[in-house]
């Protein structure tokens, strides 16, 4: 029996060194992107060999991304040579927008990739399946610079639900939202109304308890662009909760930003330092802890955040103080990190987690909550404090290469 397991491990480890073997001279490129199929990839594109990680690669594919201003995407790729390669780097971009499905999206990128592949191909001497298509002189076509008949604006409109239930309790979520925007270098003007509705009904003993929370919200901002690091703005929002004790609610602050880099770097690192000081106002359903139907009041915030995102990981947190200025002991403080860090190869760690302190909850209504209140979330509580922490780590190890597909029962 011990005799047949040797046997059994021998011609185990002599298989996986003969698969080993029989890999190919393409190039080995490890793709670091977060929003790309993948999968589809692997499938569509030849000539290479996928790897697990990049210090196995000798192209680095290297993505950052961002929101633009038509609610699609900028790509930006970098072309990272590594091994005999590290002398050729370079970056290409391109921009997808609202309208084009998962599908147009990822062709795209596959256009991209190929295209930016095509320098290293040549320098591995391996293009007898590579070729390459321009139009000619008869069917070129001068280029025009394009007219928008939009001006810049977006808009959108949505609504969804959710319903879940068994025999004695049933839950609704309902939403509703309108936005516009319009996004150019020097400006960025947003607006958002949106109405939400959450509806639990419990039956016990024959009697239905029901718990409804609604909330209606109208949001305004404009941002200017004063340089490369500069920019102020405006922000209102009004609205009623009755999560949140709110009959009506409205605020109106002006705000200023300052960004250490420049934003045109945004994508990869931006480390800001933001303030806001206006207007809040408060009517409340039920009456406060401190003894107000309604009340208008100044409040200021600090904000510095920031985030890197590089070949080793990436990294992003922020800490934020709040204050009401009419009694200068009402005031919150929290702060957040998130990261996710590659140690070495094939071993990451990422910890993200926040911590808050609320010394500021003057919507609260007077009073004990119920314990019906309590177990049906109807009414915010008071809290000095709340928190979330996650830590983990991931390693992975065998084979470098990971080219194949396999779909099945992925359903």
């Amino acid at each position: 029996m011990l005799k047949s397991a040797f046997l059994l491990l021998a011609l185990f480890i002599s298989s996986i060194a003969f698969s080993q073997d029989e890999l190919n001279d393409d190039l080995k490129i490890f793709l670091d992107c977060n929003v790309c199929d993948n999968t589809y990839m692997r499938q569509n594109l030849g000539n290479v060999q996928f790897v697990r990680d990049q210090d196995l690669s000798d192209v680095h594919l290297f993505f950052v991304t961002q929101r633009n201003g038509s609610g699609g995407r900028l790509y930006e790729i970098d072309f990272i040579g590594k091994n005999e390669f590290e002398n050729i780097n370079y970056k290409l971009e391109f921009s997808t927008d609202s309208n084009m499905t998962r599908d147009d999206v990822r062709r795209r990128t596959l256009e991209y990739i190929k295209l930016g592949l095509v320098r290293f191909w040549i320098a591995n001497d391996n293009i007898s399946s590579v070729s390459v298509s321009v139009p000619g002189p008869e069917t070129e076509t001068e280029d025009k610079p394009e007219v928008d008949p939009w001006n810049y604006w977006v808009f959108r409109v949505g609504a969804n639900g959710f319903f879940d239930g068994q025999e004695s309790n049933k839950f609704s979520r309902l939403n509703f939202n309108l936005s516009a925007r319009r996004v150019t270098e020097k400006n960025k003007f947003s607006f958002r109304a949106n109405f939400g509705e959450n509806k639990s009904t419990f039956t016990f003993d024959g009697e239905d308890i029901v718990a409804i929370n609604n909330n209606k919200s109208l949001n305004v901002s404009d941002v200017i662009s004063i340089n490369d690091h500069w920019s102020y703005g405006l922000f209102g929002n009004i609205g009623t909760s009755t999560f949140s004790n709110y009959d009506l609610f409205w605020r109106l602050r002006p705000a200023i930003e300052y960004n250490f880099f420049r934003y045109a770097e945004s994508a990869k690192k931006q480390l800001i330092l933001s303030y806001r000081n206006g207007l809040v106002f408060n009517n409340y359903i039920e009456r406060s802890i401190f003894a107000e139907d309604k009340e208008l009041l100044f409040q200021h915030s600090f904000l510095l955040g920031g985030s890197f995102r590089q070949e080793w990981g990436n990294i992003n947190g922020e800490a934020s103080f709040n204050q009401y200025l009419h009694d200068t002991e009402l005031h919150s403080f929290g702060f957040f990190l998130g990261a996710n860090i590659r140690v070495f190869k094939g071993f990451n760690f990422n910890v993200s987690g926040s911590y808050r302190i609320t010394r500021d909850q003057i919507n609260l209504p007077a009073g004990d909550v119920s314990l019906e209140e309590l177990l049906l979330q109807q009414q915010q509580l008071q809290s000095g404090y709340n928190y979330f922490v996650s830590l983990g780590f991931s390693y992975q190890f065998g084979s470098i290469y990971n080219s194949i597909v396999n779909p099945r029962f992925n359903f």
